[in-house]
């Protein structure tokens, strides 16, 4: 019976263990993690060979008789699998199973934790099995001590590998002198057997013995990320505050732990000079504890990183190193670079260079340039062939000077005769010259420079034509100058027909003026009755005078200078032929375009034209010549205003180039402006006069070269003067310069007038000439209105002497009749209608004047115009009605006058006269 009950223990505990492990169910899982010790290892071991013992007992009864097992373990299984069950929660720590080969993986050997507390980062390795070929799937937990909560639990899935060894980085918020932090990892097998956790590997953080304790301390920690700084503050104290850069911010707990820290985001590089943050803490009694840390950033990667050498035994390696650091940042940062295959070991370099020394034999390198700081470490890898980084020095630069050219040589530095160079050579200001060399040495010739100019030059080289060595510092130097004459020559005729003077004036041009050219002299050359002459002149001289006879001569100039060169000029005088003098063409003025000249070419000029002036203008005798060369081909020439006088005439000879020397071809002459006459004419008295008109005459040099402007016509005012003088004068234009006389018809007898008489040019009327002339009185005119009236009445007295009698009746008065004043005014009013009289207000100029008056005792004169020298008893002076109507000036016309006498008693006297003016 013993047996039997044995039997069914043993199946249904073997049978309960095996489903447990087929199920994963775990039943260790400490509270707190301790470093294990013997005695639980022992016990351990030995709960493990009593399972063993169970399962191998199980197994024998099954097999020995197996319809008796199973029909036992139907009727007993569950009360025995509950009672298994408390015994395992309550004394068992079940790691084994019932076939761990099969059934469960092997639990994970993890090897010691290595803590970086800059990097804030904890590093786990454990053994990994290399025959799997589906890889491996690990959960791993991380416990922090204080909460006893698990911080981190995560699968992790490795590829296939062949390395015996594995290892993990976690990276933790809080940092690693803080808090301990445990680490246990347990194996996936076909994503759903798992081993054994394995034991707790622990990184215990710090424990404040004497004094508090901040972490982290005198660390550079990372630009724009977030830090968490904690308080391990000493056994019974509390910490109560925390601040960072005396700002205040919330604490943070870690469950029971007396820990206690704070989170600062977004760090930013202090810009104080020292450039560190400052963190403290207090308790309930003040500050506990302090301590500062650093900002900075992390190293960047090394761009466009190349290396040349320039000797082949040298090589230079640089590269753009990114963001500046601060001088007094607390992040020192290293460069070094490695080489491939090189026994030196690597080598420290500066900020953005390295330099190492090649290997003759060595031609491929490959390099890599490592930055490195406490926040991280950078990396670039370079490879190049030695021979295509060649980028020579040139070491030697003379240059040869010329005056419009230079010679340039140079050497190449290094032991580089096995290769050949391009070169380039470059002025400024100019191009770029390219010349290729077979050796280190080589020169180049700089052509058509400028004379008497400074020139920069630099040189580089290049072994492949692609890649080029650095320029050379500028060279400057300053070309030769060269000076030449421009020559020009006035003949002048003297009283020996067979001697000419032959006045030689030059101008020199020195193109440049980077410096002073000094002239010594001139050398003037000339040949004279078959002899060579010379004449030496000093450098202040720039005209020589040379007599010469009738024929044709060539003259030389040349220049004396100490460096640099000179050119000869050379003209030639015709022989004296005579010839006509071209006439003068005036040239119209415009003060802002100058002087344009044109003229008709020549066939027969080989060389050009020449065009000469006087800069003095008309001044006589001109002692400033100016001439200028037109090329052949070219007829016109125009001369800026800025170089000639307003009012000031200038004559322009200009001459055809032949072979035989210069011929005067065509002469113009005309102002730049012109401005008004400043010379009146002169009138030419006694003035012509007449009762109606005056002859003006005058004289007056209308070419005199002095003048303004040309003369165009003369204008001529005429006014009246005296009482009536308030008209506006009359102008007469004169268009004809030599014409010098003009009559001005149409004047009133009697009558003073003032005349101007001014010179016109194209800038207006100039000064003029005044004079007054009184016209003369017309006595035939007054004999006519005389003589008219009384012919008229003679006529009218013989026509009615026959009627007499009837007309005395009419106006005759009766004896003793005393006629009254009103009576008077009807007979003068009747006698108005009939003669058509006109009125006052019909009259433009009416004086009507009555006299009464008691004849003197001696006798009266009588009444201007009567025809009797009684003396009358009433006088009455005559109305005079003059008419004017508009009419062109000085135009002749014709008076007519009519006068109406009054017969009185005894006398009578001039009546209404009426004046008209007829234009004729």
């Amino acid at each position: 019976m013993s047996a039997h009950i044995a039997a069914k223990v043993c199946v249904s505990l073997c049978i309960l263990l095996c489903l447990l492990k087929q199920h994963q169910i775990d039943i260790h899982a400490p509270i707190f993690v301790q470093r294990p010790r013997t005695s639980r290892q022992a016990a351990r071991s030995l709960r493990l060979r009593s399972a063993s013992s169970l399962c191998a007992c199980a197994a024998a009864v099954a097999l020995l008789s197996p319809s008796y097992a199973l029909k036992r373990m139907q009727s007993f299984i569950t009360p025995f699998i509950y009672l298994l069950w408390s015994h395992l929660i309550f004394s068992m720590d079940h790691r084994g199973s019932c076939s761990d080969s099969v059934l469960q993986p092997p639990m994970v050997r993890v090897g010691p934790l290595e803590a970086d507390s800059d990097r804030l980062s904890l590093s786990l390795s454990w053994r990994v099995n290399r025959s799997d070929l589906e890889g491996h799937v690990y959960e791993i937990q991380i416990l922090r001590a204080g909460s006893h909560a698990v911080v981190y639990d995560r699968n992790l899935s490795l590829p296939p590998t062949e390395c015996d060894a594995y290892t993990w980085t976690w990276t933790s918020d809080v940092p690693l002198e803080c808090l301990d932090h445990s680490v246990r990892v347990r194996q996936f097998y076909n994503r759903s057997v798992t081993s054994s956790w394995s034991d707790w590997v622990t990184n215990y953080g710090a424990l404040a013995q004497d004094k508090t304790e901040m972490f982290p301390s005198q660390k550079v920690l990372r630009e724009n990320t977030s830090a968490m700084f904690c308080c391990v503050p000493q056994r019974g104290v509390e910490v109560t505050k925390m601040t960072f850069n005396n700002r205040e911010y919330p604490l943070l707990s870690f469950g029971a732990s007396r820990v206690k820290a704070i989170t600062v985001h977004n760090l930013s590089i202090p810009t104080t000079f020292i450039k560190r943050h400052s963190v403290s803490c207090s308790s309930a009694r003040g500050q506990i504890g302090h301590t500062f840390n650093y900002v900075s950033f992390p190293p960047q990667r090394p761009r466009n990183l190349r290396c040349i050498t320039s000797d082949l035994i040298h090589v230079v390696c640089s590269w753009d190193s990114g963001r500046q650091r601060d001088p007094y940042d607390g992040n020192k940062q290293t460069h070094t670079l490695h080489i491939e295959n090189w026994d030196r070991g690597p080598i420290i370099c500066s900020w953005s260079s390295c330099t190492f020394p090649a290997s003759p034999q060595r031609e491929h390198y490959n390099i890599s340039v490592m930055v490195k700081n406490q926040l991280g470490e950078e990396t670039e890898s370079y490879s190049f062939n030695i021979s295509d980084r060649v980028f020579p020095l040139v070491e030697v630069v003379r240059v040869r000077l010329g005056v419009s050219q230079a010679i340039v040589s140079w050497a190449v530095r290094g032991n580089l005769t096995r290769l050949d160079f391009f070169c380039q050579v470059t002025t400024d200001p100019g191009s770029v010259i390219r010349r290729s060399c077979k050796s280190a040495r080589c020169q180049v010739r700089l052509e058509h420079l400028l004379p008497n100019s400074c020139y920069s030059m630099r040189v580089r080289c290049s072994s492949s034509g692609t890649l080029w060595g650095q320029w050379t510092q500028p060279v400057s130097f300053t070309t030769y100058p060269m000076v030449t004459l421009d020559v020009w020559r006035t003949i002048k005729q003297l009283s020996d027909p067979h001697t000419r003077q032959v006045t030689v004036l030059w101008t020199v041009h020195a193109p440049g003026s980077a410096a002073p050219v000094h002239i010594q002299g001139y050398v003037v050359q000339w040949s004279q009755g078959g002899q060579n002459r010379t004449e030496r002149k000093g450098s202040a001289h720039t005209r020589a005078e040379v007599f010469v006879d009738a024929g044709q001569h060539d003259i030389t100039v040349k220049a004396v200078v100490l460096t640099g060169s000179t050119v000869p000029a050379h003209i030639t005088v015709p022989p004296d032929g005579g010839g006509t003098v071209p006439a003068q063409k005036r040239l119209s003025s415009n003060a802002a375009a100058g002087f344009n000249l044109s003229w008709h070419a020549a066939d027969t000029a080989t060389c050009g034209y020449t065009v000469e002036w006087c800069m003095l203008g008309c001044a006589l005798p001109c002692t400033t010549v100016r001439w200028l060369k037109v090329p052949q081909g070219n007829n016109t020439l125009a001369l800026s205003p800025r170089h000639f006088n307003a009012g000031c005439r200038y004559t322009f000879n200009i001459y055809e180039c032949t072979e035989k020397g210069h011929r005067l071809l065509a002469v113009q002459t005309g102002y730049s402006q012109e401005l008004q006459c400043v010379t009146p004419p002169r009138l030419i008295e006694p003035v012509q006069r007449t009762s109606s008109s005056v002859t003006l005459e005058w004289s007056y040099s209308e070419d005199d070269p002095t003048h303004p402007g040309f003369v165009t016509g003369y204008l001529v005012t005429a006014q009246e003067v005296g009482a009536g003088g308030g008209e506006d004068p009359f102008n007469i234009f004169v268009a004809d310069p030599c014409s010098k006389s003009v009559s001005v018809d149409g004047l009133q007898q009697n009558q003073e007038y003032a005349f101007s008489v001014s010179a016109l040019t194209k800038g207006g009327p100039g000064e003029p000439t005044r004079v007054t002339v009184k016209t003369l009185t017309n006595y035939s005119a007054q004999w006519a209105k005389i003589l008219m009236p009384v012919l008229l009445l003679l006529g009218c007295a013989v026509l009615t002497w026959p009627r007499r009698r009837m007309i005395k009746k009419i106006f005759a008065y009766p004896a003793g009749m005393n006629i009254k004043t009103p009576e008077l005014d009807s007979f003068l009013h009747e006698t108005a209608e009939r003669l058509q009289a006109q009125e006052v207000e019909q009259c433009s100029s009416c004086d009507i004047e009555v006299l009464i008056t008691t004849p003197p005792v001696g006798g009266a004169e009588p009444c201007p115009g009567s025809l009797s020298q009684a003396a009358p008893h009433t006088g009455y002076c005559p109305q005079m009605i003059t008419v004017l109507w508009d009419k062109p000036a000085l135009q002749p016309i014709t008076c007519i006058t009519n006068k109406t006498y009054l017969l009185t008693q005894e006398n009578f006297c001039e009546a209404p006269e009426l004046l008209i003016a007829i234009p004729v």
